[in-house]
C-alpha cells in the first residue's frame, strides 16, 4: 500500500492549510476498515502521531495540536485531511498519514513549514 500525503506549503503563523491522504496500490476501502493516523516529523525531532481517526468515526489529537486541527474523511472514505488552523512555527515538520496503530510503509509525506 502506498500512502500519499499531499498539501503542505509554507504559511505564516496564524494562517491555516489542509493536507490530504489518498491511498493507492491497495483496496479502495482501506480507510474504512484500519483506523488511521496523521504524523509529523519536527526537525531534529522523532515522528508523532498528532491526530487520529478511527474507523467509527472517532477522533483523537495530541495536547499540542487540540482546538487548531480536525482530522476527517471524505463521505466517501477515500480521501483523509487534516485541517490545521492557527499554525505556530513549532507545528513545522514533515506530515506523514498512515494507520495509526501497526503502521504501513512511510511516504514521503508533505512539508509543512510556519513562519513566525
Amino acid at each position: 500500500v502506498q500512502l500519499q500525503a499531499s498539501g503542505g506549503g509554507l504559511v505564516q503563523a496564524g494562517g491555516s492549510l489542509r493536507l490530504s491522504c489518498r491511498t493507492s496500490g491497495t483496496s479502495a476501502q482501506f480507510f474504512s476498515i484500519n483506523d488511521m493516523a496523521w504524523y509529523r516529523q519536527a526537525p531534529g525531532k522523532q515522528r508523532e502521531s498528532v491526530a487520529i481517526i478511527t474507523v467509527a468515526d472517532r477522533t483523537n489529537y495530541a495536547d499540542s495540536v487540540k482546538g487548531r486541527f480536525t482530522v476527517s474523511m471524505d463521505s466517501a472514505k477515500i480521501t483523509m485531511y487534516l485541517q490545521m488552523n492557527s499554525l505556530k512555527p513549532e507545528d513545522t515538520g514533515v506530515y506523514y498519514c498512515n494507520t495509526a496503530w501497526r503502521p504501513e510503509p512511510w511516504g514521503q509525506g508533505t512539508l509543512v513549514t510556519v513562519s513566525s
